[in-house]
């Protein structure tokens, strides 16, 4: 068994993969659009992929990639906590930091940190909070990277470097093949798009509060080829494999202009 990572060893992306299957043969890749092509392919037989953070949201490429990519669908969940830190080279004097690197979110993450502590240093983005650190290779860069990260001749500061401490990311576990609508789940994830007319919205949902679901987020993304209009991006709590989701989602369908279910997890 092979679970697919964003990559290099010692990224975010990493931890979610060893939480989900620790046992398994973990395989790191450079972006995800590689790994959901890679799971497709039959590379990874899984992929653990970000698909919201506490403190910026949705990772809409993720949730892109998600919707448009057939044949696939989200069957687990995890949670993982972010610690960021500052990596320098060792004996390296902060004053003299000139670029640091991370991935965007990072970055953003640790916004009025870096604002503070670096005005003038130059942040460039990385795929990986891991492929920023080996991007550093001199005294004058640094990388944001992991608490968890462990780097020969790097030395990581003392404490969280984050605007807020408390930040969080949330993964899915991603296969091949169909939702089971007969296993038993806590939490149901779909797409679906309506009719662009007055109350087509409320039409959509409200089999949702009719069949005693709860619907703990939505949010929109812009359809690429129709300007204008906007799928949307629900999760429920709820069992699939109850009766009162079934009904709930069939009726949803017959008012839907097109719906997907893409996970149902615990």
């Amino acid at each position: 068994m092979t679970i697919g990572y964003l990559g290099p060893e010692g990224s975010y992306s990493r931890i979610a993969a060893d939480k989900f299957r620790p046992e398994a043969k973990k395989r790191g890749y450079p972006s995800f659009f590689a790994l959901f092509s890679a799971l497709k392919a039959g590379e990874c037989d899984m992929i653990a992929v970000p698909i919201e953070n506490s403190l910026n949201g949705g990772v809409l490429q993720n949730i892109d990639l998600l919707q448009e990519t057939e044949g696939v669908f989200a069957s687990e969940e995890c949670t993982v906590k972010i610690d960021h830190r500052l990596a320098v080279r060792k004996g390296a004097p902060l004053a003299g930091i000139k670029r640091i690197y991370s991935h965007p979110q990072a970055l953003a993450q640790c916004g009025e940190y870096l604002q503070t502590a670096f005005p003038s240093a130059e942040l460039v983005a990385a795929p990986s909070t891991a492929a920023g650190l080996a991007l550093v290779s001199s005294e004058t860069e640094g990388a944001i990277v992991g608490a968890h990260t462990r780097a020969e001749g790097f030395e990581l500061s003392a404490a969280n470097i984050a605007d807020c401490k408390e930040n969080y990311t949330h993964f899915l576990l991603v296969k091949r093949g169909a939702p089971d609508v007969s296993a038993h789940s806590s939490r149901i994830f779909l797409s679906a798009t309506c009719r662009h007319r007055p109350g087509e919205l409320l039409n959509l949902l409200s089999p949702i509060r009719d069949f005693g679901l709860n619907m703990t987020k939505i949010e929109s993304r812009p359809i690429k080829d129709r300007p204008g209009e906007y799928r949307f991006f629900i999760e429920l709590e709820g069992d699939i494999g109850s009766e009162n989701a079934s009904l709930a989602l069939r009726k949803m369908e017959e008012t839907a202009f097109s719906i997907k279910l893409l996970g149902a997890y615990l």
